[in-house]
């Protein structure tokens, strides 16, 4: 066979190749910390901004993250994640534009939005059969009850009944991701920075297929998932805040 012939073949193999022939790596993290969370308050669909220490360590994330190079950038479209993500990919010599996906968004507490955690937490908790918001802490804590349980137990609490329950919250995020996903994929794979909600992780993380996680997550820590050219899902890393100490 005429060499000239194999080079040409190679390089239509190589160039012409499916898109999605590549795995796409997604570098998901909490938003900086806001007012609301420094006061201990529901803060789902609600919004407040993030506090000096908030900004400092999600430009602490950025300077981490600015040797990798993402062909995406996503966040929910509350104000917290979205300036969070702002803030790291200032740090980037070519960064994506950052686009705003509503499926990203917290779990909806409903009448409980802007409440105190202990006053949604104590309701949540009497719910689900529990004498207190620390039993039910505990109970969480020690892995008798999931996200889902919690999600459920607040949903079931909301006397408006406008709070998410888990089902709700599970379609909508997992759905973004998978789109999201999809989409990076047809661009030939890559990594991709996502920046939203404790709780929606945590959610996300269950639907896909992890059990272990009872705690909440930091704020601007890093989850981090595989999505593989046969369409699976890989965790590989929960919650990490090592990722601000080491190259990655």
């Amino acid at each position: 066979m005429n060499i000239r012939y194999v080079l040409l073949l190679l390089l239509c193999l190589n160039g012409c190749s499916p898109a999605f022939a590549a795995d796409v790596e997604l570098y998901i993290l909490r938003h900086g910390k806001t007012l609301f969370n420094n006061e201990h308050r529901a803060q789902g669909w609600s919004d407040t901004p993030l506090t000096q220490e908030g900004i400092e360590v999600a430009e602490k994330a950025g300077r981490a993250l600015q040797p990798v190079r993402f062909i995406a950038a996503w966040s929910s479209d509350s104000g917290r994640a979205r300036e969070t993500a702002a803030l790291i990919l200032a740090k980037q010599q070519k960064k994506p534009p950052l686009q705003e996906r509503k499926g990203l968004r917290e779990v909806f507490f409903g009448s409980f939005e802007g409440d105190t955690n202990k006053a949604m937490q104590t309701a949540a908790a009497i719910k689900g059969g529990y004498g207190s918001a620390a039993q039910m802490l505990v109970a969480f804590d020690s892995g008798k009850l999931t996200i889902l349980d919690v999600v459920n137990m607040i949903h079931a609490a909301d006397p408006t009944g406008q709070a998410e329950n888990y089902a709700q919250v599970a379609q909508r995020v997992t759905a973004a991701i998978e789109e999201i996903a999809s989409q990076a994929q047809q661009q030939g794979g890559g990594k991709v920075l996502i920046v939203t909600h404790g709780m929606a992780i945590m959610t996300l993380l269950r639907e896909l297929g992890d059990k272990t996680g009872t705690h909440s997550l930091d704020n601007a820590s890093l989850t981090k998932i595989r999505y593989t050219d046969s369409g699976e899902f890989i965790i590989e890393a929960i919650n990490d805040l090592s990722y601000m100490q080491r190259s990655l």
